[in-house]
């Protein structure tokens, strides 16, 4: 497989207080990676780095073999970054077929006609269909984070970032949005990276890992070859 994005010696801080040092990482096309560590070790920071909203101070970031690191957060939306944040930030006063509307900016300057919410989405997620009138600040959590997840699939990315997508989640739910997102990466060919605590669901759905310990990434690897077990000590979990 070839390389989809390549993180080459990434560094970044805020302000004065360092959070990444030296990263190197090579996200193949069309692979699922959970990336998982404790909280506060970086990983949204990482995340946040990729999509070009917190800069590098030092290193570079590739993308489709593309140098995108002085790029700005909307260029590489328009890439193809999809980002699915912590929390979701979903737009709580409108409704849940205007939140899917506002995902389909990332299509502009990408010469797509922008168009209408692709049929996919309603697919996946069937329910958003059923309650795309209401207000997305009374939606359930686990309705909040399909919605979230279509809103990031409506500007057509080829690499989606999942920050945390299990949290407070109802178990049933849970599967529902692991079996959307292997349709997502098997249908669709879009490759996913997840930050995931839960490490059964870490593994269940992602063929990699990578852990990180203070802005570090310290081990790598197969998720067929190892078990959630055998890393579980180095995230203390």
């Amino acid at each position: 497989m070839s390389v989809l994005l390549k993180l080459d010696h990434v560094a970044a801080a805020y302000g004065q207080s360092q959070v990444l040092w030296d990263i190197d990482l090579d996200i193949e096309d069309g692979g699922a990676v959970a990336l998982i560590g404790r909280n506060g070790v970086g990983k949204t920071t990482l995340f946040k780095t990729i999509i070009g909203a917190l800069r590098l101070t030092s290193g570079s970031i590739w993308f489709k073999g593309e140098d995108i690191s002085k790029l700005q957060s909307y260029e590489r939306a328009r890439k193809g970054i999809g980002l699915v944040p912590q929390g979701r930030h979903i737009f709580p006063h409108l409704t849940v077929e205007e939140n899917l509307e506002t995902g389909l900016s990332a299509l502009a300057g990408r010469g797509q006609a922008i168009g209408a919410i692709p049929d996919h989405i309603y697919d996946l997620f069937p329910k958003l269909n059923q309650i795309k009138a209401r207000k997305a600040g009374v939606l359930s959590g686990g309705e909040q984070q399909q919605l979230a997840i279509g809103r990031a699939l409506c500007g057509r990315p080829s690499l989606l970032l999942l920050d945390e997508p299990t949290e407070g989640i109802q178990p049933n739910v849970v599967q529902q949005i692991e079996d959307a997102l292997r349709r997502i990466r098997r249908e669709l060919k879009v490759t996913i990276v997840i930050i995931e605590q839960y490490l059964d669901f870490a593994w269940s759905f992602a063929d990699h890992y990578s852990v990180m310990q203070r802005g570090h990434l310290i081990r790598q690897g197969s998720t067929r070859d190892e078990t959630a077990a055998d890393v579980a000590h180095l995230v203390n979990i």
